[in-house]
């Protein structure tokens, strides 16, 4: 593959500055922070003197105002949290129906990287042939697996039989050297303008990529991130996660979607313009979160990623505990170190100010909202045990779950899903998230300790099972 160098020119101006002036300047910034931060003081301390004789000193009204305070407060950024998702959510879904779209069908390649996948490649491979789109080829990509991957890939190589006309499919072997140089080796080997992204265990809805294409009419957008759904349910754990996708990702996905600022493209279903992985630097294998790092290198390059809610698909979610707190606490740790390696945008808005704001979100996401959630429940059940709050932690709980129903039935009405699962929003924050959180901070605190960590890889059951 040929790479086009571009030389950019840059015209540098320098201006004479006499630098007595400058120090003078800095002097007199100082001065007034200084005046400002005093008489800022100077009023506390007033106002602590004025106060601390009218204040009763006891434990019992400490603890007792402490408990209140700390309920206002959780519940205060709770519900902006939630409204203002809801909000944009509906902002969006309103835009998307309503506002008239023009389609077109360019080229597509679609990349399926796989390792270990002999149980699911197949079925993965055949949801593709299925598409209602005609113009485009399937490259897999086998990272050196060590079952029979290979063997089930290499006999649905050549020319496929699709809906509307005969499907390219062809094989990339390579030796492992993970998910992101896995998805590199397909990108760098297609001829298209456009590239889909999936996992090897997913499988695409037949309207995904036609729905998903048509957003590349506008030229500012650089990616499309699609609906991941799960598909092996009827279990406990799986169902959680089922609304946890429904509520807590996709609603979260449409309202940054209203700004055109998705901060993760899934790693089930992502269509991207190739120019935006080229000139991004396509995929790195420095995080956890591959798919999580190339949408802030996106972002930071100045393009446009949108939410497609009906491009769908569908993967198998872990049915045990224990493979989800691994799911997780990768989830976590690729997060934060996508996070830390952006920190520059972070902590300069004028280089990006999207990019500046997606990142901060991530990070509240990833790291204050958790130790919030966990400190929450601990103070509350704390306040319950040893000073009698029981009604207050009954009332808490009540009114949580009276959101997260509201929140699930609007969610499942929206995306026209199951309603069996509205009702396990009982226990969604109580339960489920609250365990998720505690898997997030563990994993957090081993991050910032630099405790080393490695690819885990969920068995796969297959689609029969699923």
């Amino acid at each position: 593959m040929k790479l086009n160098q571009q030389i950019i020119k840059e015209t540098l101006i320098l201006k004479n500055r006499d630098p007595y002036s400058v120090n003078e300047n800095k002097k007199s910034k100082y001065l007034k922070r200084i005046l400002f931060s005093g008489l800022l003081s100077l009023v506390l301390i007033c106002v602590i003197i004025y106060t601390l004789p009218l204040t009763v000193l006891s434990y019992n009204s400490l603890i007792e105002y402490a408990i209140i305070d700390a309920l206002v407060i959780f519940l205060f950024i709770l519900l902006v949290r939630y409204f203002a998702i809801l909000i944009f959510a509906y902002l969006y879904i309103n835009q998307y129906t309503f506002k008239p779209t023009e389609g077109f069908f360019p080229f597509v390649s679609i990349i399926v990287p796989v390792y270990n996948e002999e149980k699911v490649v197949a079925d993965s491979v055949k949801s593709l042939l299925e598409l209602n789109y005609s113009n485009y080829e399937i490259i897999i990509v086998n990272d050196g697996s060590t079952d029979k991957t290979k063997e089930v890939a290499e006999q649905l190589v050549g020319y496929q039989k699709g809906r509307y006309s005969d499907i390219k499919i062809s094989l990339i072997d390579k030796p492992n050297g993970g998910k992101s140089k896995a998805l590199n080796a397909g990108i760098m080997n297609s001829k298209a303008d456009f590239i889909l992204c999936m996992d090897g265990d997913s499988q695409l809805s037949p309207d995904s990529l036609r729905l998903a294409v048509r957003h590349f009419s506008n030229p500012e957008i650089g990616a499309v991130a699609g609906n991941v759904k799960v598909m092996n349910r009827r279990n406990f754990f799986t169902d959680l996660q089922a609304l946890e996708y429904i509520e807590g990702l996709n609603m979260a996905r449409s309202a940054q979607s209203f700004v055109s600022l998705v901060n993760i493209i899934p790693g089930p279903i992502g269509l991207f313009r190739k120019k935006a992985i080229e000139t991004s630097g396509y995929y790195s294998s420095d995080t956890f979160a591959e798919d999580a790092d190339l949408t802030l290198k996106i972002l930071a390059g100045g393009w446009k990623i949108y939410y497609e809610p009906n491009s769908i698909s569908y993967t198998e979610a872990p049915a045990k505990l224990q493979q989800l707190m691994k799911q997780r606490y990768r989830w976590t740790r690729g997060i934060l170190q996508s996070v830390r390696k952006h920190k520059k945008l972070m902590l300069n808005p004028t280089i990006n100010f999207g990019d500046t704001f997606i990142l901060w979100t991530m990070f509240y996401e990833a790291l204050i909202w958790p130790t919030m959630n966990i400190a929450a429940n601990l103070f509350f059940i704390i306040a319950a045990l040893f000073f009698g709050f029981t009604s207050l932690i009954f009332f808490w709980w009540a009114g949580l779950a009276l959101l997260d129903l509201i929140t699930a039935l609007y969610c499942v009405t929206v995306e026209k899903e199951e309603f069996r699962l509205i009702w396990y929003a009982i226990i969604y924050r109580m339960f489920f998230i609250l365990v998720i959180d505690v898997c997030k901070a563990m994993s957090t605190i081993e991050e910032f300790l630099g405790i080393k960590m490695s690819w885990g890889k969920l068995e796969r059951v297959g689609t029969a099972k699923a």
